[in-house]
C-alpha cells in the first residue's frame, strides 16, 4: 500500500496533465517541421517525386496545424461558460 496523502496524488495528476499538454504541442510542431522539411529538402534526400513530397509535406503541415489548434483550444484557452 502506498503511503501518500490526497494532496500528493492530486499534484501528481496535475504534473502528468501538464506534461501531456506540452508533449502534444511539441508533437504538433514536429509534424509541421517534418512537412516543411519534406517540401524544402534537396532532390536527392528522398526517393519520392517532387510532387509527392509536396503533397505529403503539405498534409503533414496541415495535420500539425490542426492538431496544434485543437490542443491549444482544449488546454490553453480560457473557458467562458456563457450560453
Amino acid at each position: 500500500m502506498l503511503n501518500t496523502n490526497a494532496d500528493e496524488r492530486i499534484n501528481s495528476r496535475r504534473g502528468q496533465r501538464t506534461t501531456r499538454r506540452y508533449f502534444t504541442m511539441l508533437m504538433a510542431l514536429v509534424y509541421i517541421g517534418l512537412g516543411a522539411f519534406l517540401i524544402a529538402a534537396p532532390p536527392g534526400v528522398f526517393v519520392l517525386a517532387l510532387t509527392t513530397r509536396r503533397i505529403v509535406g503539405g498534409l503533414f503541415i496541415l495535420y500539425g496545424l490542426l492538431r496544434f489548434v485543437r490542443e491549444f483550444r482544449q488546454h490553453f484557452r480560457k473557458r467562458h461558460d456563457t450560453f
